[in-house]
């Protein structure tokens, strides 16, 4: 039997703990499938997104852990799991999910899964929202500097 892990997530400026996420993820079994917020999900649950919705998939299947990327529900994220019918749901370790609640609701839905939560890279540095302050910084005209 092919194990299908699930991963979920914005995606939106790639970096290495996004790397090291899917990585991780793809370890857990046979064929690993990421599924891309869309735009309007990344704005409810994050920020406005840097890149759109088809960018951000086609960028993240062509990473090599990645066995196919989909657009996630604009409207249920359960609508996913139940057509895709993974065993496994890696969640990062900043998803706001609760890991409990998930495997209940999927069950109810006759997906039975189970979630796994995929640690931090160490260098946690390079998470998205912090390359975004470092770059913004550095961008920045020094303290007393004329404009």
């Amino acid at each position: 039997m092919v194990v299908r892990v699930m991963a979920t997530g914005v995606f939106d400026l790639l970096h290495p703990g996004h790397l090291y996420f899917l990585t991780e993820a793809k370890k857990l079994g046979d064929e690993l499938v990421v599924v891309v917020a869309r735009d309007q999900t990344a704005r409810r649950l994050k920020h406005e997104p840097y890149v759109p919705e088809h960018v951000r998939r086609e960028m993240v299947e062509a990473l090599k852990p990645v066995d196919r990327a989909i657009l996630g529900s604009t409207t249920d994220i359960y609508e996913t799991v139940v057509r895709e019918r993974p065993q496994l749901i890696a969640l990062g370790y900043d998803q706001v999910w609760n890991d409990k609640e998930v495997e209940r609701e999927c069950a109810r839905r006759g997906v039975p899964v189970r979630v796994v939560r995929i640690g931090p890279l160490p260098h946690n540095e390079l998470a998205t929202r912090r390359l975004v302050e470092r770059i913004l910084e550095r961008g920045a005209p020094p303290p007393g500097a004329r404009p």
